[in-house]
């Protein structure tokens, strides 16, 4: 078998005037030319927060995320902040539910008391608040149903109601506004959301309340371990009928175009990994537009099966999804994974 030299090959060879690899030869130099650089102040942590006081419940299908009580939310949220992560999403688990979520607005509901005990507590954590009826209502679904005696015989039964959930989510937006909510987030895909928030927040007073809409949400499987982290499956059906068919992009420009018009100050795009492809187009066309993607539960629960397998590196994995999010065009990341990457990069 020949051996080759290399002086003889570098001969063989025409002059290369262009080697990227120089650029790639040490960690400094990488650093240094790196285009996309995952910050903590990128990401937005999600929390579950239930009634109860002095026990936090482990999601199965989540490891590492908790349901919290409010006692114990607020040292939680202290962590979060010495990390420096700047906010935080809560979704809320009732006591109690019913036909159109009645929790949801209540002044003394647990989202209410969750916005007034962090504001207490770490006033300068930016709080977001999920605005959607399907944590809240018996039927697990994200509006009113067309369903009793009084219902509309042109629609099939049990179908979400439009416009009779838009004057709730109204009622929602403002109670989590009067708590002190920093950020209402509508996420059920009902048309007219965002101008009917708009329109009951500038009533009630609220007019620098700030909306960020799930604007581009498709009806996802990786949605199956938030479901059971906010009890929020449907009793029957799927939610096909309002969000977004996975085979559909260009739409999701009409539905981020429809939102931006009604007064959306953010948008998002849900799930994030498998629509990469989505995150830019909508930044390429909204290049002014604060743009937040989820990097929802499913895509933590792969992550976390595989490495806790041996199957994956969890961290160089986590960062490299993320770092993935943002290089698409997403200005923040919602994800369970904040908590550890914020560590990891510190």
């Amino acid at each position: 078998m020949k051996i080759y030299d290399p002086i003889e090959i570098q001969t063989r060879l025409p002059a290369l005037e262009r080697r990227p690899r120089r650029l790639r030869q040490s960690a400094a130099l990488r650093a240094m030319v790196r285009e996309t650089d995952l910050n903590p102040k990128d990401f937005v942590y999600p929390l579950f927060v239930r009634q109860g006081q002095g026990v936090r419940r482990e999601i199965r299908s989540m490891p590492g995320v908790y349901q919290w009580p409010v006692d114990l939310l607020v040292g939680e949220v202290e962590t979060i902040a010495k990390l420096g992560i700047p906010a935080v999403i809560l979704f809320g688990i009732p006591e109690h539910k019913d036909p159109i979520g009645l929790e949801n607005f209540a002044p003394d509901g647990i989202v209410q008391r969750a916005i007034r005990a962090i504001k207490q507590t770490t006033p300068e954590m930016v709080v977001i608040t999920d605005v959607c009826l399907c944590e809240y209502t018996d039927h697990g679904h994200c509006g009113v149903l067309n369903t009793g005696p009084d219902r509309d015989p042109h629609l099939p039964e049990g179908y979400v109601l439009n416009d009779a959930t838009l004057e709730i989510l109204g009622r929602v937006a403002v109670s989590h506004a009067e708590a002190g909510a920093d950020i209402v987030a509508p996420s059920g895909m009902i048309d007219g959301m965002v101008a009917a928030i708009r329109a009951a927040l500038d009533g009630a007073g609220f007019q620098n309340t700030l909306i960020l809409s799930y604007a581009v949400k498709y009806a996802s499987g990786f949605y199956g371990p938030f479901r059971d982290a906010a009890e929020s499956p449907p009793k029957f059906g799927d939610r096909k009928s309002h969000q977004m068919d996975p085979a559909n992009a260009r739409e999701a420009l009409k539905e981020v175009t429809l939102d931006v018009e009604q007064g959306a100050d953010l948008v998002m795009v849900k799930p994030a990994l498998p629509y990469l492809d989505v995150i830019y187009r909508v930044r390429q066309a909204y290049p002014e537009l604060p743009l937040a993607a989820y990097n929802v539960s499913g895509e933590y629960a792969m992550l976390k099966a595989a490495a806790a397998n041996g199957w994956l590196d969890e961290r160089t994995t986590v960062l490299e999804a993320l770092t993935a999010i943002k290089r698409a065009g997403a200005d923040l990341i919602l994800t369970y994974h904040a908590k550890q990457a914020a560590a990891w990069l510190a």
